[in-house]
């Protein structure tokens, strides 16, 4: 079936990358919006914009009668739901298919399987898929998990089944820790997603997170296409992404990749979808989780193979094969990706939300911006606060590290914090530059008098003449405070960007 017309059940930068992708295929497109999203550049962007609700996101974006109501009256014949809100929703998937619609991505069953980890791990078992040591299945009996939890060996992780983004999780260095982390763990998981349902593993050290792309169709022809390093965090979720991995053997690569296609196969999976690995010191690897969807970092897959993994999600809706084999797929060059959020990251990455006073993007030869704003808009406070994903391709790795720095501070954005500086600490370090670092890159190198200006010698007098001057001002006209109210919180660096 050839899609004239698709419905796009999201917002901002991924909702414009889609639309992107389908106009070049000749598809026009629905955006579906909230009313803080009125004036967005993806509802100026597509064809025709329904809105759904009210700003929060359970009014709006996660209603699915809203969204297949919004498709069926705009004769929409596919959706496409991006990542985050109702992408890996079984029920969303099943709605859209009982209404006579096609979701542009895998089946409710795989969905399911896929979205718990223990179900994930069972089927990953089947094909003899490396797992971390520790248990398959939910902690029921407190003592036996103890057990369990010595014979592995301390330190270890308790993880959520249902979780995510490092919630209803935690450490346990030592058996007299062990219930009393438990039993947060259990409750954090219970309160973040309506499963207490825990499991145990190894924990690793010195952890490297790599993860493969997988595209299947549904004439059961499945690929990779290669591996991200995504080890650079905070909180758990990540902040820089490259492909490939800096110290992956063609050996290891293939290894990870065939154990992908199998967890893929495991589900029966169809379109794009992310197989992630754990990798210790000794490069051994295991599988962690398979995310049923599109990825944030799924650019820097594209940067160096060629694929258009939005085009092919929508070939393979349609019913096409895939048009390409394994052997068919090569890398080409490195990318490497920042998410730039508005956070401030010398205030512990707190969101840091405002108006875009200024905002310029990055430009040259190698540079993509993939973005959902543009100057003058506010960031809204209800959803996730990224403004957008630069991405960066060169030749080989260090070209497209120099050109991500090239691109930082091109890069113009007054009115918020954002998470640049931080970016370009990382690009400069010495272990992301030697590819020695693990997901402890920030706790171990990081610390927010890394983003200090470093003033010379003329330019503190200059500021302290200055500030002697204001004070005499103040003194004159008998206030007091005026100066630690006007200059406000500027940053060296929009100092820098103005």
């Amino acid at each position: 079936m050839k899609f004239t017309k698709i419905l796009i059940a999201n917002r901002g930068e991924i909702a414009l990358r889609i639309m992107r992708s389908a106009r070049e295929m000749g598809i026009k497109t629905v955006a579906v919006y909230s009313e803080a999203d009125r004036n967005s550049l993806q509802v100026r962007y597509a064809d025709e914009a329904v809105c759904i609700g009210p700003p929060p996101s359970n009014q709006s974006y996660l209603l699915i009668d809203k969204i297949i109501d919004a498709a069926l009256k705009t004769v929409a014949q596919a959706i496409h739901p991006g990542y985050g809100f109702l992408s890996e929703n079984p029920a969303f998937a099943r709605a859209v298919k009982t209404a006579g619609l096609t979701l542009i991505g895998p089946s409710p069953e795989s969905m399911e399987v896929m979205g718990s980890k223990l179900a994930a791990k069972a089927a990953a078992r089947k094909y003899n898929i490396p797992l971390v040591p520790g248990t398959d299945y939910a902690i029921t009996d407190v003592d036996k998990a103890r057990l369990v939890a010595r014979e592995v060996g301390f330190p270890i992780l308790i993880k959520a089944s249902a979780g995510g983004g490092g919630k209803g999780m935690r450490i346990v260095e030592g058996e007299e820790q062990f219930d009393e982390m438990l039993q947060r763990a259990v409750s954090e998981a219970t309160s973040a997603f309506g499963d207490g349902s825990v499991f145990i593993e190894r924990y690793v050290g010195s952890p490297r997170h790599i993860e493969i792309q997988v595209l299947g169709d549904l004439h059961g022809n499945i690929v990779y296409l290669f591996e991200r390093e995504c080890s650079v965090q905070r909180r758990h979720q990540k902040v820089v992404e490259e492909a490939p991995s800096s110290i992956l053997t063609p050996e290891i690569r293939k290894a990870m990749g065939e154990c992908a296609v199998q967890v893929a196969r495991s589900c029966n999976y169809v379109g794009a979808g992310t197989v992630e690995f754990l990798m210790d010191e000794q490069l051994n690897f295991y599988f962690l989780e398979m995310n049923t969807r599109l990825q944030v970092e799924h650019p820097v897959t594209e940067m160096i193979t060629g694929v258009d993994l939005v085009k092919e999600q929508i070939r393979i809706a349609e019913g096409h094969p895939l048009s390409f084999g394994q052997d068919d797929l090569k890398i080409n060059g490195h990318a490497v990706e920042v998410r730039v959020y508005a956070e401030d990251p010398a205030n512990n990455f707190l969101p840091d939300i405002g108006k875009l006073v200024r905002y310029v993007r990055p430009q040259g030869p190698g540079v993509r911006v993939d973005d959902g704003f543009e100057e003058g808009m506010d960031i809204p406070i209800y959803y996730d606060p990224m403004i957008a994903k630069l991405i960066t391709w060169g030749e080989n790795r260090k070209e497209a590290i120099d050109r991500m720095i090239r691109a930082i501070d091109e890069y113009t954005i007054v009115g918020c914090e954002t998470t640049l500086p931080f970016c370009r600490f990382v690009m400069e370090h010495e272990a992301f530059t030697s590819g020695n670092f693990d997901t402890h890159f920030v706790s171990r190198y990081f610390s927010p008098d890394h983003l200090k200006p470093q003033l010379s010698e003329k330019e503190v007098s200059a500021a302290a003449l200055m500030a002697c001057h204001l004070q005499n001002q103040e003194n004159k006209s008998g206030r007091t405070g005026v100066f630690a109210k006007s200059s406000g919180q500027i940053s060296a660096w929009k100092l820098n960007r103005s």
